[in-house]
């Protein structure tokens, strides 16, 4: 924040009083959400945050007869609050920079896999050390500037999650994938929820006897809504950016969003028609189908901005500049002036090959869209082999620390698949691995393919037959040795070691080949560094991050402007009495007869619904408090257009907008529509917006 000059560009307020390293400033109201962020907005815990955020919290605590998903959900009282079950939240308290120790662990002639395990030693040294200071502190190493440089930011993690506020599905996801990405927007996208601690202020597992977390910091709401041209800024935890990428990366990154997009196509199709068999498959895997929906519109929207901005050319012509900076001093051009031709040629040779191999193998137990019991019996197994090392020379995801994560994961699956489902779906991703004709079949479906009947009649008898059908007894597994396991003669189990097996062998090249490439990265980011005096902002990585900009409307193409507000009566224009754009008669009926309480903006003569701004985010940003120059909330991030989604690797003013839903929107629907006036008592705000 010290390269920005925030006042000038509209800031009311100190920027020193956002954030200091020890932890205080108005950024520690901002938390992590595991994959998206929230923020509070009272001192007895509630947060704001995505409803598309919570969405996955909402899927699990749903079933047929309780469709939190469809209906919403609205406690009355805290007693009626529900689990959100998976979420977790980290509160940062505080961070510093540790590249000196990192850098300390390197030693001259080491390989790049004895550099990759020494970094990674050395990080997880950090972590220990920090965590000793507390049972609910979470730590971690991140990498900035492709390793030039490490930071450690510790967390206070809070594990009681609760549910206080969803609306219905018909507002919270209204558009659904049609509207996904797109301006203009009308989606209520909002949930409250609540954080909870234990009486002594420790963030614990759910317990009747916890009580509201107290944060040192919340926000206010604003008392005075926006208008066009007005300062915005926004905090969050954006997950991952490649705006530093060299042309090489970007050209690579393409191949892989192509690859991507087919894969998701053949796994949408299948998903879909799983979920037109009963409405318990289908809520079970809402979350996965609306997770890969997001992603394929994503990714073709990045590959239509990277044609329509000659991106690959404007990177090329980057990195032609650099190169030619870099000969115009020998010391230089030793260093950088052939690393983006390394890049190049590094990308090109066996990487390649071998990265899409890999990642075919992996994501077949890959969280999320993996097959899931395939997904658990690895689990299982892993949790066997690496629990026979020292803590410290685990793969990061098993050590101790994160074992609850691990056994609330194996808890919580039942909630997310259904057996006939997963059953057919791990028949469709082994006939998949199976037929890859640019590589030899994996030893591990060698033996299913050559059996009569192949596939389908393994997968038949294995899912007939294991056991690992029921939580309670996965959950009995895990203290087991890889003896005990492959004594169950589990035919899923049995799988997962013949996998285990064979990703072991690719987990170790993978961890040689990152770090060759890092190796390669480092140089050339340290040089662009260097040519650009410093004014380069780090990629992010899922660490705290800082944006701001006026609200303002675009020109997406000739002759279209779009303004950069909507209101409710855009979101009436859209109703079509089916889903998604299904609007509640309530709410027609508020609208038709303006009963919009305090929440109308006197300029528009209605209740504000989404508005448009030029900062920038990414996936992990959904739910970041958006700003006024004050630092109250008059906003919640949600999104982005179209035309935005390029922004990960490369920002075009004219067209970057995130798109936010209106607090006055959030504040109308919670009191007007579902009557939960007892919230907007609780975040203090009586004004007029």
């Amino acid at each position: 924040m010290q390269m920005l000059n925030l006042q000038a560009e509209g800031l009311e307020m100190d920027p020193a009083d956002l954030y200091q390293p020890d932890g205080s400033g108005l950024m520690s109201a901002v938390v992590d959400l595991g994959g998206g962020t929230a923020s509070f907005v009272s001192d007895n815990g509630l947060l704001f945050t995505n409803h598309h955020v919570a969405f996955g919290a909402l899927q699990r605590a749903s079933d047929p007869e309780h469709n939190y998903l469809q209906n919403g959900f609205l406690a009355q009282t805290t007693a009626e609050e529900i689990q959100a079950p998976g979420s977790t939240a980290g509160v940062l308290l505080s961070y510093r920079e540790v590249t000196e120790r990192i850098f300390a662990a390197l030693k001259e002639g080491m390989s790049p896999l004895e550099r990759y395990h020494a970094i990674d030693l050395a990080k997880k040294k950090l972590v220990r050390e920090a965590e000793a200071g507390g049972p609910d502190l979470f730590a971690e190493v991140a990498s900035m500037y492709a390793g030039n440089q490490y930071y450690l930011f510790v967390y206070k993690q809070i594990k009681d999650i609760r549910i206080v506020y969803a609306p219905p599905q018909d507002l919270g996801n209204f558009g659904g994938e049609i509207d996904n990405w797109m301006w203009p927007r009308h989606t209520c996208d909002f949930t409250f929820l609540r954080a909870y601690v234990s009486p002594e202020g420790v963030g614990v597992e759910y317990s009747p006897e916890n009580v509201p977390y107290r944060p040192k910091e919340y926000f206010r709401i604003a008392e005075t809504g926006l208008k066009d041209g007005d300062f915005t800024f926004i905090m969050g935890y954006p997950g991952k950016t490649y705006r530093n990428y060299s042309a090489p990366e970007l050209q690579f990154d393409i191949e892989k969003l192509e690859k991507s997009i087919q894969n998701r196509l053949e796994y949408i199709a299948f998903f879909e028609e799983a979920s037109q068999r009963n409405k318990a498959v289908e809520i079970k895997y809402a979350n996965t189908l609306r997770g890969l929906l997001n992603g394929l519109k994503n990714y073709r929207g990045k590959l239509e901005g990277f044609a329509k901005a000659d991106l690959v050319n404007k990177k090329k012509e980057i990195d032609r500049k650099f190169s030619e900076w870099a000969n115009k001093e020998n010391s230089r051009a030793r260093l950088y002036s052939s690393i983006g031709e390394g890049i190049d040629n590094f990308l090109a040779s066996e990487y390649k090959d071998f990265h899409w191999k890999e990642s075919e193998i992996t994501s077949l137990t890959a969280y999320g869209y993996g097959a899931a019991l395939l997904t658990q019996a690895h689990l299982i197994v892993r949790m066997a082999l690496e629990g026979q090392k020292p803590d410290l020379e685990r793969e990061e995801r098993y050590q101790e620390r994160n074992r609850p994560k691990l056994l609330s994961a194996i808890k919580l699956a039942e909630r997310s698949y259904d057996l006939a489902v997963d059953k057919d779906y791990t028949i469709l991703r082994l006939q998949k691995l199976a037929g890859l004709s640019k590589y030899e079949t994996p030893q591990f479906l060698k033996a299913i393919v050559s059996r009569p009947g192949g596939i389908p009649s393994w997968a038949e008898t294995a899912f007939q037959t294991t056991k690992l059908t029921g939580s309670d007894y996965r959950l009995s597994l895990v203290e087991k040795t890889p003896a005990e396991l492959k004594a169950l003669n589990d035919p899923l189990l049995d799988f997962a070691f013949a996998l285990e097996e064979e990703m072991a062998v690719l987990r170790k090249k993978k961890h040689m080949m990152a770090q060759q490439l890092e190796d390669l990265k480092k140089i050339y980011i340290k040089g662009m560094l260097e040519m650009r005096n410093n004014r380069m902002a780090p990629d992010a990585n899922s660490t705290i991050r800082f944006t701001s900009g006026p609200v303002k409307g675009y020109s997406p193409r000739d002759a279209v402007y779009y303004q950069p507000f909507t209101t409710l009566q855009g979101l009436i224009e859209k109703d079509t009495g089916e889903f998604p754009f299904r609007v509640p008669e309530k709410l027609k009926t508020l609208h038709r007869e303006k009963d919009f309480g305090n929440y109308a903006a006197p300029e528009l003569g209605d209740v504000p619904a989404c508005f448009l701004n030029t900062t920038n985010v990414t996936g992990g940003n959904s739910g970041s408090p958006t700003l006024n120059a004050r630092g109250e909330i008059v906003g919640i991030v949600f999104d982005m257009t179209y035309e935005s989604v390029i922004g990960d690797y490369y920002i075009i003013p004219e067209f970057q907008r995130v798109i936010n839903v209106d607090i006055r929107y959030v504040l109308f629907v919670a009191e007007k529509f579902s009557g939960a006036a007892y919230l907007i008592k609780e975040i203090g705000w009586g004004g007029r917006l």
